[in-house]
């Protein structure tokens, strides 16, 4: 049998399945299909950018492995994220740090940044119809290698990195303006103690300033959104971070921005899923990174686990999915990089359409109720419908291939493109 057609035939039994219960699967597909995720460039080329040929992470960032086939330029950066996408269904955008300005081989420093240093990415994004999202790069820079940016205690190299902070607002609003969607331009800094501070509150005080003075610049919200990113704690940053959960909120809320969640910047233990209905209370529009921790504060390739299937389902059960900017934040350099952006971005879409394919509304009258026992068992039972099936005719619909189909194209292009880089 023609296995497209066996796909075909098993969508039917499962869509008869769903409808049952109330749950229309050509909806869900469509409502999957229209949201976007934002994939991050990092990936590609294990955080090194365009800035240093020979620099070294620093800031807390670690990239293990060195699988055959990195990136090395914003050619081959571009074409890895193309062939990533054609293997992923739903709407795209493309996610880049400041490193990875094209400069023509010109020396320009941090704070000097231009849009016409990102002309090439606008272009190939106008080409395929995506959007683009934004960050500062605050660490891997001499200006940066003692663990502090925006709360330095040496007000010059607080005003770099104001200035800094500064003229990437500008590139974003210029992504926004060249592509008729607002850009989300999102400030995270690796400034912390690796042991005990004497002083908890000062750096902060510089912290809540330098951002201060990064947004007094007034921009239109049409073009470029803003957001702030905490974190825990990182390789550097163990005993205390400057910008903690509790300081970005409170500055999100007061200052109307957007507060990002990073699933890897959390305790392993601590829930973001739970989190996402308490910050949507207090703050219109939130940005969550996409990623997965283990053990430690870390950014792993996201597995479709309870976690990421839990943070879809708030998302899709409260209707906030036009208030969640939904983005990737992770980096593996020991496998395949293409296949670590596909396993991670399918992944999110499984996730999304499991959501859709909930008889929410039914859930929440159970809740009311007070029928906990008919919620617990439906909510068990959906876990072993045919989800399966409706995934590989959304992949199949769109022109995606299905099933691990799309692993043999990651090997073909390996063989081709990525083993004569090296």
């Amino acid at each position: 049998m023609n296995i497209d057609k066996h796909i075909e035939q098993q969508y039917i039994m499962a869509r008869e399945q769903y409808a049952a219960i109330g749950v229309d699967t050509e909806k869900a597909i469509d409502m999957t299909d229209r949201i976007p995720v934002s994939i991050h460039c990092w990936q590609g080329d294990d955080v090194k950018g365009f800035e240093y040929d020979d620099r070294e992470l620093s800031g807390g960032i670690q990239v293990t492995g060195a699988y055959p086939g990195r990136a090395r330029n914003g050619d081959e950066l571009r074409s890895d994220m193309e062939k990533a996408l054609s293997m992923i269904p739903g709407r795209h955008r493309v996610n880049l740090h400041a490193i990875y300005a094209e400069t023509n081989g010109k020396k320009v420093e941090r704070n000097r940044l231009e849009p016409k240093y990102f002309a090439n990415w606008v272009d190939w994004a106008k080409e395929h119809g995506w959007g683009l999202d934004f960050n500062p790069t605050f660490f891997s820079h001499p200006l940066s290698d003692d663990g502090f940016t925006l709360s330095h205690p040496d007000r010059a190299i607080r005003q770099f990195w104001i200035e800094h902070g500064q003229v990437c607002r500008s590139i974003g609003e210029y992504f926004g303006r060249e592509l008729g969607t607002p850009c989300v331009t999102n400030i995270w800094i690796p400034d912390g103690f690796k042991d005990i501070p004497a002083d908890r509150f000062v750096p902060r005080e510089r912290l809540e300033a330098s951002l201060d003075e990064i947004l007094k610049v007034p921009i239109d919200k049409k073009y470029n959104l803003d957001a702030v990113e905490s974190k825990l704690f990182g390789i550097g940053s163990e005993s205390y971070v400057v910008g903690s959960h509790e300081f970005y909120m409170g500055y999100a809320i007061k200052n109307d921005i957007l507060l990002c969640l990073d699933a890897g910047h959390f305790h392993p233990t601590e829930m973001v899923s739970d989190k996402i209905s308490s910050i949507l209370q207090f703050i219109p529009e939130m940005l969550l990174h996409v990623s997965r921790p283990v053990r430690w504060d870390s950014d792993h390739v996201v597995l479709l686990d309870d976690e990421l299937q839990n943070m879809m389902h708030q998302i899709v059960r409260e209707d906030v999915y036009d208030r969640v900017h939904i983005a990737f934040d992770y980096f593996d350099g020991s496998i395949n990089r293409v296949a670590a952006w596909v396993i991670g971005g399918r992944n999110a879409r499984k996730a999304i359409l499991t959501a859709f394919l909930e008889p929410s509304e039914k859930l929440k009258q159970a809740e009311i109720k007070g029928d906990y026992t008919g919620r617990l068992a439906l909510m068990e039972e959906l876990k072993t419908y045919p989800i399966q099936a409706v995934w590989d005719y959304y992949c199949l619909s769109h022109g995606i291939l299905p099933r691990e189909r799309w692993l043999d194209e990651v090997y073909r292009y390996e063989k081709d493109i990525l083993s004569k880089r090296d």
